[in-house]
C-alpha cells in the first residue's frame, strides 16, 4: 500500500468516524437540555427554562430525534409554556395555536389550562373558561385539577353564573384538606345568601369567619343571615360583638345601619340614633328610608332642630313615607311656632294620598294655617274645598268658622261674593257678613272702572239692614259712581247723605273729599256759590291729596261770580307757592287783570312763556293776549299771536284763532284778508261754530261790497245752499223730536234720511253724533264706533271733541283696541280745548300706553296727567304706576319703588296690585330679598282678588327663597301655584321652576334617587 492510499484511508477513516459518531454526541446533548428544560419547568424556573426551549427550538432537533414528533411538541409546548409564565406578547396567541393544532392531547390540554389561567390572572374570565373547558382533568396534576376547579368556580362568581358556580365551589368547600377549602366556603357561602340559602351559607360563612382575609366581610353578612331568619335579638349580640372588635370592618358602615334599623324596629331610639348617625354621615348617598329612620329617631328624643332637617329632605317623596314625613314635620314647625314652614309641610302632606287621615289632616291645617298666616284668598279656596270634600268632618264646625271670619274680612272680595253665593243656605253670621262682602266688592269695581256693577252693589247694600255701619260709606260711593256719571245733583244728594252721618274717615271717603266732589259738581252745575263754598269746606278738612286743587278751584268759582278780589287773592298765593298748577293760576290773573287795563293783562301774559315754557296754556295765552288787543282795538297787534295759534298743534283752538284773525282783518279794513282767514275756517272747520259765526261776516263784507252773488256762490261751494237752509232744519228738527220721546230707533231711521238727502247740511255733525250715541245705548258698539268716527273726521265742530272722548271710550272699554284707543285720545289731547275733556285724554293715554307697554310715552302722559285740576285717586294711582314701570325699565329701581309706593298708598285695586309687585321685584333685583318677601306678602294679604299678580308674588316668593337656598319652601310655593293658578302661562312658569328647585335640592342632598 503506497503512502498515498494510506492517507486516503485514514482520511476516510477519519471521515466515517465523523459521520457516524457526532449524532450520538448531540442527541445525547440535546436529550440532557429537555431534560434540564423539563426540570426547570417542573421547578417553576420559566426564566432559566426558556432559554433552553429557544436553544432546543433553533437546532432543529426533529431531524435526529429517536421520537422527534413527542420531542417537537415537548420543545414548542415548553417554550409557549415559558412565554406565558413570563408573560410575552405573542404567547397567548401560539398557545392557542398550539392548543388547536397539536395531536398531542396531554400538552394542549394542560396548556389549556395554562393559558386559561393566564387569562384568569388577566380577569379575562370569558376566556379563561373557554380554555379550562378545554382542559382535559385527565391529562392534569391533581394540583393542576384543583387549581382549575376553584379558578373555573372564580371566573363563573365574577360572572354572575351563580348556578354553574356553586356546584364547583360546593365540591371544593367539602375537602378540609384542600388549599381551597376556606375561600370556596366563603363563596359557596355568599352564593348560598343570594340565593335565600340562609342556613347553607351561615354554615360556610361561620367556618371563615375569623380568618384575617374574610373577618371583615363575613361578619356583617352573618348578622344580616340571623336578621333575615328572623333571629332578631341574636342579629343584635353578634353584631355589637363584631363592632368591639379591634379588627377593621369593610362593611362597618352597613353593620351599623343593620343594627340601627334593628333597634329602630324595637323602638329603642335611644340606641338606633348613633348607629343610623354614623351610617349617614359616613356615606355620600343614603335611600329615603334609612334617612327618615334617622329622622324619626331625632323626633322621638326630641331633638328638634335635626328631626326638621332630616324630614324636610323628604318633601321631594309622594309615598307614605313622605306623607308621614311631611306630617310629622307641620307638628315639629307648630311646636316651634314656624307656622310659615308648618304650612308649607301640610301643603305637602295635603297633596299626597297615601295615608287618607293624615291627608285630611294636612289638609285642614294647611287651610287653618293659610288663614292664621294672611293668605286669605288661598284660606278661602282650601277651606271651601275641604269642607266639601270632608263634610261633618270633626273639624267641621271649626272650618266653618274660619270660612265665615275669612268671608267678613277678606281683600279678595270677588272669590268671596261668588263662594257666598254658591252657599245653598247662609247661616245667620253669613248673612250679616253680605253687606261688607258686597261693599268691599264694590270698591274693588270702582276701581277698575266698573262703576254700574259696583252702583248696583252699592245700592244691595243700603237696602240691607245688616250693612247699617257702611250705608254712610255707600252712599259717599254712590255719589262719585254719580259724579262720573254725570248726574251731579244725584251725586250731591249721595255726598250730602254720607256727610249727615258725620261718620269717621274710611280710607277715600272722608268729609274733605266728599265737599270736594260736591264743588265740582255744582261748578260744573254754574252753582259757584255753593261751590266756592263747598270748595273752600274741602280745603278746611285738613290737608289732603285735594287740598291744592279744592283751593284753586275756590278761586275759580269766585271769578264766576265776578268776585276777582277774591279770586286774585288765591290765584297770587297758588303762584307764590309754585303749586303744580302755578301757570293755570298765572293766566287766570293775567284775564282778571285785563277786565280793567287790557295793556296790564297784556303786559303780564307776554310773561307766560318765559314763567312756565312747558306749559300746556301757552296758546290758550296767546288767545287771551290777541282777545285784549282786540278788545283795546289794536287789531294788528291781535295777529302775530293769533298766528302763533294757527301754527301750534293746539287744532281745538284753531276755529278760534281762524275766526279772530278774520275779525282783526276785518275790523283793520283788510277785506281781503278777513276772507281768505274765514274760508280758511270755513274748508278746514266747516261744522265749527265758529263756521258759523264767520259766515254771517262774510255775509256782511259780500253784501257792503255789493257781491251778494259770489256770497251765494260761496255757499253752495261750501256746501250751505241758502235755498236748502230751511228744509234742512226742518228735517233736522222732525228727527231731534223722536229723540226727545226716547225713541232711538226710529231717530236713527230719520238722522240716516237727514243725512242721505243733506250730505252737506248745517246739522250733518249733529245727525252723526245723535246716530252715535243712540247706537251706544244699544249697546252697539261697532256701529256706535262708525258714527262718532264720521264726526270726528268732519273736523272741529260743536260735537267734536265729545265724539272724539266717545270713540276713545269705545276703542278702549269695549273693544280694548289699545292702538286705536291711543290715536284717538292723543287727537283730543291735540284739539281739546275743554280742561276735562283734556283730563279725559291724558287719562286715556296713560292707560293705552300702560296696556301697549310704551312706559315711556305713558310716562309723558303720566306727568301731565299729575298737574291736571280735578284729577281722582284712580288718576294718581295709575300715573304713579306708569312712573315707576318708566324708571324701572331705565334700571332705576330707587326711583321707581318711590312711585309704585305712591300708587299703593291711594289704590287697593289692580293698579295697587301691580304696584306692590313691583316694589317686591325691584327690591329682588336689587338682592334685597328680606324686603322683596315682605313686599311680595303685602301683594298676597292685602289684594287678592287680583289673580296676575297675586300668582306672580307667589313666584317671586319661591325666586326668593331659591336664592336664600331654602328649597322646601320654594317648592311648597313653586307647587301651589302649578297646581292651582288660574293663569295657564304662570302655570307653566311655576312648574319649570318647581322642577329646578328639585334638582338644585338633589344637587346636595344625601337621598340616592
Amino acid at each position: 500500500m503506497n503512502k498515498l492510499h494510506l492517507i486516503l484511508v485514514f482520511f476516510f477513516s477519519l471521515s466515517g468516524f465523523s459521520a457516524f459518531a457526532q449524532p450520538t454526541h448531540v442527541l445525547i446533548d440535546k436529550e440532557s437540555k429537555l431534560k434540564q428544560l423539563r426540570i426547570f419547568v417542573e421547578q417553576g424556573d420559566f426564566a432559566l427554562a426558556y432559554p433552553i426551549a429557544q436553544e432546543l427550538l433553533l437546532r432543529r432537533v426533529d431531524a435526529f430525534s429517536v421520537e422527534p414528533s413527542y420531542v417537537n411538541d415537548d420543545v414548542h409546548y415548553y417554550n409557549i409554556l415559558c412565554e406565558l409564565k413570563l408573560m410575552h406578547p405573542v404567547a397567548k396567541e401560539e398557545a392557542a395555536k398550539f392548543i388547536a393544532g397539536s395531536a398531542n392531547a396531554a400538552r394542549a390540554s394542560s396548556l389549556a389550562y395554562h393559558l386559561g389561567h393566564t387569562y384568569f390572572l388577566e380577569n379575562n374570565f370569558e376566556q379563561s373558561l373557554f380554555y379550562f373547558e378545554q382542559a382535559n382533568i385527565n391529562n392534569l396534576t391533581n394540583e393542576m385539577i384543583a387549581d382549575l376547579k376553584f379558578e373555573k368556580a372564580y371566573a363563573l362568581f365574577n360572572l354572575k353564573r351563580f348556578d354553574e358556580a356553586k356546584p364547583l365551589f360546593n365540591e371544593i368547600h367539602q375537602l378540609e384538606n384542600s388549599k381551597y377549602h376556606i375561600p370556596a366556603n366563603y363563596y359557596y357561602g355568599f352564593i348560598s345568601y343570594y340565593e335565600k340559602n340562609y342556613e347553607e351559607a351561615l354554615s360556610a360563612f361561620k367556618k371563615v369567619e375569623l380568618y384575617p382575609e374574610y373577618q371583615g366581610v363575613v361578619p356583617y353578612y352573618i348578622t344580616e343571615i340571623y336578621y333575615f331568619k328572623g333571629e332578631k335579638d341574636l342579629a343584635l349580640s353578634y353584631g355589637e360583638s363584631i363592632l368591639k372588635r379591634k379588627i377593621p370592618l369593610y362593611y362597618v358602615a352597613q353593620l351599623k345601619l343593620l343594627l340601627g334599623q334593628m333597634y329602630f324596629e324595637k323602638k329603642d331610639f335611644k340606641k338606633a340614633l348613633p348607629l343610623l348617625e354614623s351610617y349617614v354621615q359616613q356615606s355620600d348617598k343614603v335611600t329615603k328610608e334609612v334617612l327618615y329612620s334617622l329622622s324619626y329617631s331625632y323626633f322621638e328624643i326630641g331633638n328638634t332642630e335635626k328631626a326638621i332637617e332630616g324630614f324636610k329632605s323628604l318633601s321631594n317623596e309622594s309615598d307614605s313615607l313622605g306623607q308621614n314625613s311631611m306630617y310629622l314635620l307641620g307638628d315639629l314647625y307648630l311646636q316651634t311656632n314656624q307656622k310659615a314652614n308648618a304650612r308649607a309641610a301640610f301643603q305637602f302632606g295635603a297633596a299626597n294620598n297615601s295615608n287618607k287621615l293624615q291627608q285630611k289632616v294636612s289638609a285642614f291645617n294647611y287651610a287653618k294655617l293659610s288663614y292664621e298666616l294672611g293668605y286669605e284668598g288661598v284660606a278661602l279656596k282650601e277651606m271651601k274645598d275641604y269642607l266639601n270634600k270632608y263634610p261633618n268632618s270633626e273639624y267641621d264646625n271649626e272650618a266653618k268658622e274660619i270660612l265665615v271670619d275669612l268671608l267678613a274680612k277678606t281683600s279678595n272680595f270677588k272669590e268671596a261674593l261668588t263662594l257666598y253665593e254658591s252657599f245653598g243656605t247662609p247661616t245667620a253670621n253669613m248673612q250679616k257678613i253680605l253687606p261688607r262682602i258686597q261693599y268691599g266688592r264694590a270698591i274693588e269695581l270702582i276701581n277698575d272702572q266698573e262703576i254700574t256693577e259696583a252702583d248696583a252693589l252699592l245700592t244691595k247694600v243700603l237696602n240691607n239692614v245688616n250693612g247699617s255701619s257702611l250705608h254712610a260709606y255707600a252712599n259717599f260711593w254712590k255719589g262719585e259712581i254719580a259724579y262720573r256719571q254725570r248726574k251731579f245733583t244725584e251725586s250731591i244728594g249721595f255726598l250730602n247723605k254720607y256727610l249727615s252721618y258725620n261718620v269717621p274717615a274710611s280710607g277715600e271717603a272722608n268729609v274733605a273729599a266728599a265737599k270736594y266732589t260736591i264743588g265740582y259738581a255744582q261748578l260744573l252745575q254754574e252753582n259757584y256759590v255753593a261751590a266756592a263754598n263747598s270748595f273752600e269746606s274741602a280745603t278746611v278738612a285738613n290737608a289732603n291729596i285735594f287740598n291744592s286743587d279744592a283751593y284753586l278751584r275756590t278761586g275759580d268759582a269766585y271769578y264766576m261770580q265776578r268776585n276777582y278780589a277774591k279770586a286774585l287773592t288765591i290765584y297770587n298765593k297758588v303762584i307764590a307757592d309754585a303749586d303744580i298748577q302755578a301757570d293755570y293760576a298765572y293766566m287766570q290773573k293775567g284775564i282778571i287783570t285785563g277786565i280793567k287795563s287790557g295793556a296790564e293783562k297784556v303786559a303780564i301774559l307776554s310773561k307766560f312763556g318765559n314763567l312756565y315754557p312747558g306749559s300746556s296754556f301757552i296758546q290758550d295765552v296767546n288767545i287771551e293776549i290777541a282777545q285784549a288787543y282786540i278788545a283795546d282795538e289794536k287789531f294788528a297787534n291781535a295777529i302775530p299771536y293769533l298766528q302763533q295759534v294757527i301754527k301750534s298743534n293746539r287744532d281745538g283752538l284753531k276755529p278760534r284763532a281762524y275766526l279772530k284773525t278774520g275779525l282783526a282783518y276785518y275790523n283793520n279794513n283788510d277785506n281781503a284778508n278777513a276772507l281768505a282767514n274765514y274760508n280758511s275756517l270755513l274748508k278746514l272747520y266747516p261744522q265749527s261754530a265758529e263756521a258759523d259765526e264767520a259766515v254771517a261776516i262774510m255775509k256782511d263784507i259780500y253784501i257792503e261790497e255789493g257781491k251778494t252773488d259770489e256770497f251765494i256762490a260761496m255757499m253752495k261751494a261750501s256746501g250751505r245752499d241758502v235755498s236748502n237752509n230751511e228744509a234742512d232744519s226742518l228735517t233736522f228738527s222732525a228727527a231731534m223730536k223722536k229723540i226727545n220721546n226716547n225713541d232711538c230707533t226710529g231717530a236713527v231711521t230719520a238722522f240716516k234720511s237727514y243725512i242721505s238727502n243733506y250730505p252737506n247740511g248745517s246739522n250733518i255733525a249733529n245727525a252723526n253724533y245723535q246716530i252715535a250715541a243712540c247706537y251706544k245705548t244699544s249697546k252697539d258698539f261697532p256701529n256706535s264706533l262708525r258714527y262718532f268716527t264720521i264726526v270726528t273726521e268732519l273736523g272741529a265742530n260743536v260735537y267734536f271733541e265729545r265724539s272724539l272722548l266717545e270713540k276713545a271710550r269705545i276703542e278702549y272699554f269695549e273693544l280694548k283696541d289699545y292702538s286705536a284707543a291711543k290715536k284717538s285720545f292723543t287727537l283730543l289731547r291735540t284739539n281739546s280745548i275743554n280742561q276735562e275733556y283734556l283730563a279725559e285724554s291724558l287719562r286715556g293715554l296713560v292707560r293705552t300706553n300702560y296696556y301697549l307697554k310704551d312706559y315711556a310715552g305713558a310716562s309723558d302722559a303720566a306727568q301731565a296727567l299729575l298737574k291736571t285740576k280735578g284729577i281722582n285717586t284712580d288718576d294718581k294711582s295709575v300715573a304713579y304706576l306708569v312712573l315707576g314701570k318708566s324708571k324701572q325699565m331705565e334700571g332705576n329701581c330707587a326711583e321707581a319703588i318711590t312711585a309704585f309706593k305712591s300708587t299703593a298708598a291711594i289704590n287697593k285695586s289692580a293698579w295697587g296690585a301691580e304696584a306692590r309687585y313691583e316694589i317686591a321685584n325691584c327690591y329682588f333685583e336689587t338682592d334685597n330679598t328680606s324686603a322683596a318677601e315682605k313686599a311680595a306678602l303685602a301683594v298676597i294679604k292685602e289684594t287678592g282678588s287680583y289673580d296676575e299678580w297675586v300668582t306672580k308674588s307667589y313666584i317671586l316668593l319661591g325666586d326668593i327663597f331659591m336664592k336664600q337656598k331654602d328649597y322646601f319652601n320654594a317648592k311648597a310655593t313653586y307647587e301651589s301655584v302649578s297646581k292651582n293658578a288660574s293663569i295657564a302661562e304662570l302655570r307653566a312658569i311655576a312648574a319649570t321652576r318647581l322642577q329646578q328647585a328639585i334638582d338644585e335640592e338633589r344637587k346636595g342632598s344625601k337621598l340616592i334617587q
